[in-house]
């Protein structure tokens, strides 16, 4: 009699699941009702697993933030979150208009690829791309991949790169059932920032979306600092740091009925700032001016065939127009202009053939056609070269992946030729690099891996580097970087109030051969191949997420780089010295407090002592220094809306310090925003 009872609990309790399972096919009061019947006799469940980061996964270095992450810590700039990474060194020449670029472990800016949204971003001709003029309003993810994502459909520019930033946009998504989505944005703070945003997305079927923003941003950069001359100290205020900037962007997405998807993007962007000038003897006046208008195009579309055979292709195109205004007594009359034009043609296709579940090969072809246009002149000639350079990198890579054991291998291969219509033109470039990646997992029931990777990479020189006047120098070779990386990985939860708690440390070693420099020559600087560079490193990574109660959360990350980047040159005066800027230790760490109420984001940035000079003298010896940053933030649910707001604190301690000598950075500033997204 008890088993015949217990058999018909058991029966009595799965007929109320599956009738659950299968509400009415009618819709109406009644079923309502029922519904919401059956909801009050379901239990809740909970799902209960732990969280394993990218990072921890990847066979290769990886870094990256999310949304959400971004939006904790108030950061509104890609330059502010790339202080956060480790071994990533972002340059900033002061100001909020100031040049801002990135390099990976010290291997250069030009070493470093910059992808939006699936594709490189180009300038040929000064070979490197300013971060500081691009927002994280829009963004859903920053990455920062040393050699490349672990994506089989990447393009070969992605492999041609010693470091790949990759930022992503979001993607339009709707709810409530609702066709469209509108949010506007409005930040403000110190120094004359403003820069309101509007983003409207539309749902144009069942398989097509489009997202339309479009942003302003404004600021006059007179921020005070403190100018040290030996024992004196004065406050001074920075000049000529004004911007003025606005960008559109529109996407449209698709996805067809056979599951390949289209993705098309048109971007603009126009600005007008000053250049501020070093400030040296208590000499702050610059009137160098500085105007872009920069525009893109492009078209992705990728498909699936089946489990064997995956397509991805683009086309790219992408003008450019500055001119600079530069004002000095070396020049004739006191003045230079420099006007210049970019095109880039850019066409890409990736193919991925898996003929078993553990053997992957993907073949990548990349051809582009870069041509400049301006009054950049040869040496002392009058002729303009008009360089035209035609690209081709071809990637072919093979993935073996069994139970516990992943091995990535890559050969390129770079052809590329320049015609000049004036000059005498460089040779041909060929050269074939190979890269592996290899990643055991040490235990069966742990996340913990073995990772390895050897990379070359081959950097062509800038038309900068090849035809500026009088600097330029069209014998130049290119550079080589040699990247050896080994590294542990780890995630696991220690503890049951704990969501997950990750460690990697990898240590490297990267060597850079017929480095490109700006070397003096007969009264004047000349761009020549000079000298060698040893690059000896330790990176390490730590982040957590522990719950306190239902809501309330603490997610901690922290990171640390001990770096020595050497002249290798034997030959050199500077032999066996710091590379400049390069700092021996760099720390980051933040924290993100969720609570009931609101978020509270806290990080902090420690860079250590680094020289302005291969020469590590004295005077020209920059003190370390540690940048505080606050932010407080709240969402505000409606019924169908929502207003976001926040409020940030940079360099809560008015720290006075510089990243290059002469360009002081601005001290203590407040940063407001209110999002409000119908």
């Amino acid at each position: 009699m008890r088993f015949n009872l217990l058999c018909g609990i058991v029966l009595c309790s799965l007929s109320c699941t599956l009738s659950a399972q299968t509400p009415p096919k009618a819709i109406g009061p009644d079923d309502e009702i029922y519904a919401d019947t059956l909801t009050h006799h379901m239990s809740e469940v909970s799902v209960d697993a732990v969280s394993v980061s990218p990072s921890v996964l990847s066979t290769k270095p990886l870094q990256e933030m999310r949304r959400q992450e971004l939006e904790q810590l108030g950061l509104s700039t890609l330059a502010d979150a790339l202080r956060l990474f480790v071994g990533t060194e972002v340059r900033d020449y002061g100001g909020i208009g100031g040049l801002k670029t990135v390099s990976v472990r010290s291997l250069g800016a030009h070493h470093t690829a910059v992808s939006y949204d699936g594709l490189t971003l180009s300038n040929t001709q000064a070979g490197q791309i300013d971060i500081g003029r691009y927002q994280l309003d829009n963004v859903e993810t920053v990455s920062m991949f040393v050699g490349a994502s672990d994506d089989l459909l990447q393009s070969a520019r992605h492999y041609a790169s010693a470091g790949v930033l990759s930022i992503r946009s979001e993607r339009p998504h709707f709810q409530l059932n609702r066709s469209y989505s509108l949010r506007a944005q409005m930040r403000g703070g110190s120094f004359g920032y403003v820069a309101p945003s509007l983003r409207y997305w539309q749902r144009l079927g069942s398989r097509t979306s489009l997202a339309l923003n479009g942003g302003f941003m404004r600021a006059d950069g007179r921020y005070p600092f403190i100018l040290k001359n030996a024992s004196t100290e004065t406050k001074e205020v920075r000049e000529n740091s004004d911007v003025r900037s606005w960008q559109v962007e529109g996407n449209l997405y698709h996805t067809f009925r056979d599951s390949s998807t289209l993705e098309v993007k048109g971007c603009y962007y126009d600005s007008q700032r000053g250049i501020p000038g070093a400030v040296i003897l208590y000499n702050n006046t610059s009137t160098d001016r500085m105007w872009e208008r920069d525009g893109f195009g492009q078209v992705i579309y990728e498909k699936t065939f089946s489990r064997h055979w995956a397509l991805r292709s683009a086309l790219k195109y992408t003008h450019t127009r500055s001119h600079y205004d530069v004002h000095s007594i070396s020049y004739h009359n006191g003045a230079q202009e420099d006007d210049s034009r970019q095109d880039e043609t850019y066409a890409t296709a990736t193919a991925r053939w898996t003929p078993l579940k553990v053997l992957s090969v993907a073949l990548a072809e990349d051809v582009a056609v870069n041509r400049l246009h301006g009054n950049v002149y040869i040496n002392t000639n009058l002729d303009v070269p008009n360089p035209l350079r035609v690209t081709s990198i071809t990637a072919l890579t093979g993935r073996l992946q069994l139970r516990r054991f992943q091995a990535d291998a890559t050969l390129l291969a770079t052809y590329a030729t320049e015609h000049l219509e004036a000059g005498t033109e460089p040779p041909t470039r060929k050269r074939l690099s190979p890269t592996v990646a290899l990643s055991y997992r040490l235990l069966s029931d742990e996340s913990l891996f073995l990772r390895a990777m050897f990379k070359n990479t081959y950097r062509l020189p800038s038309f900068n580097d090849t035809y500026y006047r009088r600097m330029g120098n069209p014998n130049l070779r290119p550079e080589n970087a040699y990247e050896y990386n080994v590294g542990v990985t780890w995630s696991g939860r220690p503890a049951p109030w704990m969501r997950y708690l990750s460690l990697t440390v990898d240590a490297y070693y990267n060597r850079v051969t017929d480095k490109i420099v700006a070397f003096p020559a007969a009264y004047v600087w000349r761009m020549a191949n000079f000298g060698k560079v040893n690059i000896y490193g330790v990176d390490v990574t730590l982040g957590s997420d522990v719950r306190f109660a239902r809501q309330w959360s603490l997610a901690v990350t922290a990171a640390y780089t001990a770096q020595r980047a050497l002249d290798a040159d034997s030959e050199s005066p500077t032999y066996d010295k710091q590379l400049p800027y390069t700092p021996v230790h760099h720390a980051t760490a933040s924290a993100i407090l969720h609570t009931p109420w609101l978020d509270l984001g806290y990080s902090a940035n420690y860079t250590s002592e680094r020289y302005s000079s291969a020469r590590n003298v004295r005077t020209e010896r920059l003190v370390p220094y540690t940048e505080h940053n606050l932010t407080a933030s709240r969402t505000l649910v409606f019924r169908k809306c929502s207003l976001a707001l926040s409020l940030t604190v940079r360099n809560l301690t008015n720290a006075h310090y510089e990243i290059i000598q002469y360009y002081p950075m601005q001290g203590r500033s407040v940063e407001a925003m209110a999002a409000f997204t119908l």
